[in-house]
């Protein structure tokens, strides 16, 4: 029995030293067509709930949209015909040195809310764009791809910078990359590309603010901000007492049959 015990100790303990490796999303809210896989063509249908793990790229159809919350509890909304990639994610509550958080967009528009990241390690974010790779001061933001790129920051300040050099943008201002050599400047909003300020219009709009995470959406979720939920520890408790309660009986019936 003892032995089995063990076993199911040490199967539990491995687990507890691996879960803290799952960190990524869950999809929040959507509608229409939203798809998700390790690349855009192979992509397969979502559902709300679903969990979305690092180097996933989500794409969406005509007329849809959805929302990723993040463990740390940053927002990403994605508008109708986007394309983009959880490129490297990490987040350990306890451990800011750790966090990672690098996107790609590659095309169509989004909204980014970010959460506490902005006050553990800024510099841990970036989201790339063919023209250009932002980052964060305590922002919320969006950025539309039509090439060229165009940014409106809401909150806090965007840093864009490419080959061409590093610009920092505040809120209420609305600027555009032309391409990866070019500075990125500010334009008038009513100089936006129709399609542009209709996404725009759309994605501000929305009522998205920083959360607490997804944590206890999942045991992949309680792991990544920094510990188990305590449904999961449940389970697996009960798990180990199962293997516990099998052995004893086991044990009982050889000792019995002596």
């Amino acid at each position: 029995m003892k032995s089995v015990v063990i076993t199911a100790l040490g199967l539990f303990v491995g687990f507890m030293s691996s879960v803290s490796s799952f960190a990524a999303a869950l999809v929040e809210n959507m509608r229409g067509d939203v798809r998700a896989g390790a690349a855009a063509a192979t992509a397969t249908a979502v559902r709300g709930g679903q969990r979305v793990e690092m180097g996933t790229v989500i794409t969406t159809g005509a007329k849809s949209l959805v929302t990723l919350r993040f463990d740390d509890g940053q927002a990403v909304v994605l508008n109708e015909n986007a394309e983009f990639r959880i490129t490297n994610y990490s987040f350990v509550r306890d451990d800011p040195k750790k966090d990672v958080f690098l996107f790609d967009l590659f095309k169509g528009a989004m909204r980014a809310v970010t959460s506490i990241v902005s006050t553990r390690n800024a510099q841990a974010y970036a989201l790339r764009t063919p023209q250009a790779t932002l980052g964060i001061r305590g922002t919320d933001f969006m950025v539309a791809l039509v090439n060229p790129a165009f940014l409106s920051v809401l909150s806090g300040a965007v840093g864009v910078s490419n080959a061409a050099g590093a610009v920092t943008f505040a809120a209420g201002t609305t600027a555009t990359v032309a391409s990866a050599t070019v500075l990125a400047t500010t334009i008038a909003a009513t100089a936006l590309p129709a399609a542009v300020a209709a996404s725009f219009s759309q994605l501000g709009s929305l009522a998205i603010t920083a959360g607490v995470g997804a944590a206890g959406a999942s045991v992949a979720t309680g792991a990544a901000a920094g510990g188990v939920t305590l449904g999961t520890i449940g389970v697996i408790g009960a798990a180990v007492a199962g293997v516990a309660a099998v052995a004893s009986q086991k044990d009982s019936q050889t000792t019995g049959t002596r």
